[in-house]
């Protein structure tokens, strides 16, 4: 297993599965013995309240305003092998806020050099491009880009792709994109097959194996304050994440 590594997951659609994949991957990563960290950079904060951390203090954005310390905001949760630096509403401000602060580019990368003791750092991030994501982006080693099976799956991938290539241009030469996750795959619809064979052709080797079904226990996991993998863990979902964790954490199948 590699060095630490920092993954944002990022995709500026809403709903593609994004806050469901930080969560759930960090929970199987966690199921598998790798040390992970997972940081809500999202202002809704689900990842937040999906780890049962809603309405935190001493929280991502006191950090990156120099508040607290990393150390300090770092909890706890319930999932075997994961810890959280949650969100709250007060983050939304920083997109505008964090702006006025020099080079707050770097803000989050600076901040995580004082973290040690994980193999994996999840960085959920807002769905959209603006401040928020580049700060996570600038952080991150790789990206993980969920793409939703249905008709619009590769409508906004060429802009996130742009603006993962200019962070790495001007602020992080070492980004890559870790790959593409598809999600929500309903096996009864040929829609999700021809989705999935379109972004396979597109993107080849860069489209995970992995590919996580449609499931209303992952539904219904956050609700409880749970991960698939604990709420529901002999359940297709679980695997499904225990089999991308496997895949990330082991550098098997496309890589």
């Amino acid at each position: 297993m590699a060095a630490r590594k920092t993954i944002a997951i990022s995709n500026q659609k809403g709903g593609v599965g994004k806050t469901t994949t930080c969560t759930n991957l960090g929970a199987a990563l966690g199921q598998l013995g790798v040390k992970t960290l997972i940081i809500d950079m999202d202002p809704q904060a689900n990842t937040s309240s999906g780890l049962r951390y809603s309405d935190a203090d001493n929280t991502i954005y006191d950090v990156l305003l120099g508040d607290v310390s990393v150390r300090e905001a770092i909890r706890v949760t319930e999932e075997e092998g994961v810890w959280l630096i949650p969100s709250n509403k007060d983050l939304v401000g920083g997109e505008v806020e964090f702006r006025d602060i020099e080079k707050w580019q770097f803000l989050l990368r600076d901040a995580l050099e004082e973290v040690d003791g994980f193999d994996y750092i999840l960085i959920d991030t807002p769905p959209s491009l603006g401040t928020l994501t580049i700060m996570s982006l600038v952080a991150a080693d790789s990206v993980i880009v969920p793409v939703q099976c249905e008709y619009y799956a590769l409508e906004g991938l060429t802009q996130l792709i742009k603006t993962i290539m200019l962070v790495r241009n001007s602020y992080n030469p070492d980004l890559k994109i870790e790959g593409l996750l598809l999600t929500m795959f309903d096996r009864r619809l040929n829609l999700s097959k021809q989705i999935e064979e379109e972004v396979r052709r597109h993107f080849g080797r860069k489209v995970f194996n992995t590919v996580i079904y449609r499931s209303i226990r992952i539904a219904e996991a956050p609700s409880f304050g749970l991960s698939i993998v604990k709420y529901a863990p002999d359940s297709l979902g679980a695997m499904n994440y225990l089999g991308l964790a496997k895949e990330i954490a082991y550098e098997e199948s496309f890589r």
